[in-house]
């Protein structure tokens, strides 16, 4: 009675909260406070795919939903981000009969990487995705190592492993393991052979210490990498990006299967190899999973068309407190080589917790916008000023930058400028402050 009475009121709040437009975390707060072990008294299906890593979760979970649902699956998954044990318990109950049985042929769940241990103490996934560790929110979850840590306690013994070889830290998930289906990437000619960035976290090998070497980089450390001194070194992978062509939006999987972008990022092609790798676990041709998955538009939000005054423009999601984020942005930006102006919101720098810590502006390549295609840089928000003082030390000429605090005003003001495209890049945080004043298409 107990369970029944828990996955009830879970269901009624879940249901309430829909009702009203606040879908949260609370549901499944209580659930867990009622019957704190109440997810292994569950009959989960027989496929639980979970993703974590720094970057990439959400728009790799709703890949990995489309391509099932298109299959005739019915796939359950926290389509809403709620990715902490709270939020996992919520979809996980509130989608359950009352008797327990899970209602869905598949559960895809995107899961905070500080947070697996414990959403998975009560029940394993069968399948886990890990898409990569960065420099990520330091004040919450200090170095990349330690972020690495916390997955390798949340991982259970006998599911599978989808990982990242071109991640030197991720790559030390296989130790005495069999059951690992490893992606990555080949050269590319946007490929570099040393490191370009501000950092350089892949300086120094992950097991031993010593000094790592690469063949060659796509970006910051991932790449094809080895230690002399241990041998650590990227994995043979199993699905591989064996063509890559960001200017007209096509890449190739094995050499045989071609996908469409409709978003030309390096970023997005990992997100697609990690999904292509995860649904090919669930028996789904290659060839099928490359039809479903060429020219789809993410859904989350990842990536808005606006128009501001006579100016068209592209909204790039981009974390806060995450510098290769950014940087991806800024590429992306610059890959399309065509006169703009480029938008830098940074207001509240998190929606879970409350900082001004501002250091990791200093690890962005911002430099990289002293490119003639920038006609100007417009830095808004209440941390303008630090960005503005960030500007000043690259070579960016002054007269390229505006910082302005308010961001109504700076809206206002940016309108009237009619420049023939705009890029604005911000995070969640700050998405609606903008979005709000702007046409959203």
């Amino acid at each position: 009675m107990r369970k029944f009475f828990t996955i009830l009121i879970c269901r009624l709040m879940y249901f309430l909260g829909h009702l009203i437009g606040h879908g949260s975390s609370l549901p499944g707060q209580v659930a867990l406070k009622l019957y704190p072990n109440i997810l292994s008294k569950v009959r989960l299906p027989q496929m639980v795919i979970a993703v974590t890593g720094s970057n990439g979760k959400t728009s790799t979970v709703e890949m990995i939903t489309h391509i099932l649902q298109k299959q005739g699956r019915n796939v359950i998954s926290n389509k809403e981000g709620s990715n902490m044990d709270w939020g996992i318990a919520a979809v996980i109950l509130s989608n359950c009969t009352l008797g327990g049985r899970f209602k869905g042929d598949v559960l895809v769940l995107e899961t905070d990487e500080r947070y697996a241990k414990l959403t998975f103490r009560h029940f394993s996934p069968t399948h886990y995705v890990v898409t990569n560790l960065y420099r990520d929110q330091l004040t919450r979850n200090g170095h990349p190592e330690w972020v690495y840590d916390a997955i390798r306690e949340s991982i259970p013994e006998d599911c599978t492993l989808i990982l990242n070889a071109d991640d030197p830290l991720i790559s030390q998930f296989d130790r005495d393991r069999r059951n690992v289906v490893w992606f990555g990437m080949d050269r590319q000619s946007f490929s570099v052979d040393k490191n370009v960035s501000v950092y350089d976290d892949g300086a120094f090998c992950p097991v031993c210490k010593s000094r790592m070497r690469y063949t060659y980089r796509h970006y910051n450390h991932i790449g094809e990498y080895f230690c002399d001194s241990c041998g650590h070194r990227k994995h043979p992978t199993e699905f591989t990006v064996t063509s890559a062509d960001l200017q007209n939006g096509i890449i190739t999987i094995n050499n045989s299967h071609n996908i469409t972008l409709s978003f030309k990022s390096i970023y997005n092609v990992y997100n697609i190899l990690a999904c292509f790798a995860a649904c090919s676990q669930a028996v789904i041709p290659p060839e099928t999973i490359a039809a479903d998955i060429s020219d789809y538009v993410l859904k989350s939000g990842r990536v808005v068309e606006y128009t501001l005054g006579e100016s068209a423009g592209t909204f790039l999601v981009s974390k806060h407190e995450n510098s290769i984020s950014y940087d991806q942005s800024i590429r992306y930006i610059l890959d399309r080589n065509e006169p703009c102006g480029v938008i830098i919101i940074v207001d509240s720098v998190s929606r879970r917790y409350s900082t001004g810590e501002i250091s990791w502006l200093w690890d962005i390549d911002f430099e990289l916008l002293n490119a003639d295609c920038i006609e100007h840089i417009y830095l808004l928000g209440a941390h303008a000023a630090d960005l503005e003082t960030r500007f000043s030390y690259t070579a960016i000429p002054p007269e390229k930058l505006t910082a302005m605090p308010v961001i109504e005003t700076a809206v206002n003001e940016i309108a009237s400028k009619n420049h023939s495209r705009l890029y604005t890049v911000t995070c969640f945080s700050d998405k609606a402050k903008f979005l709000s004043k702007v046409t959203v298409k």
